[in-house]
């Protein structure tokens, strides 16, 4: 036989983790040792609490199965290190519970191998924090997404950002289809029954109502995309990921002065002194405004409601200067 009991029953896990089902056989010949000791150091694994179990027919065999316990786990290297950081990020993203998180990563820590430890910690890093991010509870995410997975319908108390603090948070019936992740929020796509339209809701904002309600039939999300869908919502579109208004203008500004600033637009060189920015917003005012920011001369600008905006800026802002004392 080949190697020690212990490191041998660690190999033969280690292959129960890797696929689905495994012939008795095709076992014996990777660990080099009799069926009949498979099948004990099988039986020794189920003592440790890892569910096994046996596939019967022709070539016979094992399945790992999740069981009601959680039993020891097994990583390879590169696993290890993958969830070490994963938790370091999750605590400081706001992707989870931060405390939570942090737990846990002791807990992986302490139990590394010296020599993987030295790689965890060796992997520095410094997560910049999100404007946005939240914690939402567990039990609501959990909640939430089994709701997805079931297709049933939820019931929720929703309080609406905006909303009279002492007002009592609204009662919704949705479908819900999608749970999204994003600068440091979870959303949840859904498609509200009583207004008869999708919407998106924040789940550090939702209270979760028991019991679920009836399942249904999944609608597709506009566009058949979730990402582009949540995209174009949070520009102010319903028409997937675009901005309601898009407009051009020439500023007297070279394009690599131009470029850094402009996150999804087009810039475009037209001499050495100047370039064609293609962008949009939410609203022409808000365009406009956001061209003025590069201050530089602004001409060739289109469409006509562009140029209205900064019409309408100009007059705002010949105002603003005229209440200011002299």
């Amino acid at each position: 036989m080949a190697g020690s009991p212990s490191s041998r029953m660690l190999k033969l896990l280690s292959l129960l983790q890797t696929r689905r089902d495994w012939p008795g056989r095709v076992l014996s010949e990777r660990l080099d040792v009799s069926d009949r000791t498979v099948r004990r150091d099988i039986d020794q694994l189920r003592d440790l609490g890892y569910r096994i179990v046996a596939i019967k027919g022709p070539d016979g065999g094992y399945r790992l199965d999740a069981g009601s316990q959680l039993p020891p786990l097994l990583f390879d290297d590169d696993q290890a290190v993958a969830i070490a950081i994963a938790l370091q990020v999750a605590a400081t993203s706001g992707a989870a519970d931060g405390e939570a998180a942090l737990r846990a990563l002791a807990t992986v820590r302490q139990v590394l191998p010296s020599r993987l430890r030295h790689r965890t910690e060796g992997v520095s890093f410094t997560s910049l924090p999100s404007d946005a991010a939240t914690t939402v509870d567990t039990g609501v995410l959990v909640a939430v997404s089994a709701a997805v997975r079931a297709h049933q319908v939820l019931r929720f108390d929703y309080a609406s950002p905006g909303r009279d603090p002492d007002a009592a948070p609204s009662r919704r019936r949705a479908e819900p289809h999608h749970v999204v992740f994003g600068n440091g929020r979870w959303y949840l796509v859904a498609w509200d029954l009583d207004l008869g339209d999708w919407r998106v809701y924040r789940l550090d904002r939702l209270t979760v109502g028991i019991p679920t309600g009836p399942r249904f039939t999944p609608r597709t999300v506009p566009g058949g995309d979730v990402r582009d869908f949540l995209a174009g919502r949070f520009k102010g579109s319903d028409r997937g990921n675009t901005w309601p208004c898009t407009g051009e203008a020439v500023l007297g500004l070279p394009a690599r002065k131009a470029i850094p600033f402009v996150r999804d637009g087009i810039v475009e060189q037209v001499d050495r002194d100047r370039c064609r920015l293609i962008v949009g917003s939410w609203s022409w005012v808000a365009l406009a405004a956001s061209l003025g920011r590069f201050d530089a001369a602004i001409i060739d600008v289109a469409p006509r409601e562009l140029a209205d905006a900064f019409d309408l800026l100009a007059h705002r802002f010949a105002e603003a200067a005229a209440t200011q004392p002299t």
